[in-house]
């Protein structure tokens, strides 16, 4: 993993804007996610053209959730774009979660490539205990994120996606599992439609692993400075924070 935790996340139809976007924040980032929006506008070559912009680590957020069998051939097609990491949602059950692990494992020597790092997704930040509870899920965020940590973990999967406020206790419980967090909000930053948010430095002491950040990066007026400013403010920044011009 890069030294510098944080993942940009590019959920745009526009390639063009993606693979601009990739160039300009690439010396500020670990990474780039790119999601489902990302993916259905643009397919595996898209994928492809902002992998060459930014000459880091991809992270495909699919989430995929369907019946084992489909999961698994969703699995072994997309090991051809060689992600560095691919989600899941956990709740599609263990049986689902074994089967794209054990189709990770088998197409790795077909494309020559190392599998990606599987993560499975708790509770989505969007989500708080109300949302929970009108899909008919009891006990809140915090029990609904550890039982399907405890699947993820059971299934051998290699991370989770979960909040800030959900990463140190399954930092606890389940210290060998990466923890990824999106929900990261800097303090100059509006929250937006997530409603379980940190900073950068919150999260981190938290036990996040990864800070997946979008909007505060892609839509400000200079993507690259707002990266720099982020990596800057945890102690991450290759090149001297520039003075704010205000």
């Amino acid at each position: 993993m890069s030294s510098n935790p944080i993942f940009c996340a590019i959920d745009t139809p526009d390639l063009g804007a993606a693979v601009s976007l990739a160039e300009r924040i690439s010396p500020h980032v670990g990474g780039l996610k790119l999601g489902l929006e990302f993916f259905i506008a643009n397919g595996p070559q898209g994928v492809r053209e902002v992998q060459s912009a930014l000459g880091k680590d991809i992270f495909l957020d699919l989430k995929l959730h369907d019946i084992p069998n489909t999961v698994a051939a969703s699995v072994k097609a997309v090991m051809r774009l060689r992600p560095r990491y691919l989600t899941l949602h956990t709740a599609g059950g263990l049986a689902m979660l074994k089967a794209a692990r054990q189709a990770a494992c088998d197409a790795a020597d077909s494309v020559d490539a190392a599998p990606p790092k599987l993560i499975g997704v708790t509770v989505l930040t969007s989500f708080d205990a109300d949302d929970l509870a009108q899909v008919g899920v009891p006990g809140g965020v915090s029990a609904q994120a550890h039982r399907l940590a405890a699947l993820a973990a059971e299934a051998g999967l290699d991370g989770l996606v979960c909040s800030a406020h959900e990463a140190k206790s399954l930092k606890a419980e389940f210290g060998h599992l990466l923890r990824i967090v999106p929900g990261i909000r800097p303090d100059w930053a509006e929250a937006g439609d997530q409603k379980r948010v940190m900073t950068p430095a919150e999260a981190l002491r938290e036990g996040a692993d990864i800070l997946v950040i979008g909007r505060p990066i892609s839509q400000a007026k200079d993507p690259a400075d707002a990266a720099l400013r982020i990596a800057a403010s945890i102690g991450c920044a290759e090149q001297p924070l520039r003075s704010d011009p205000s």
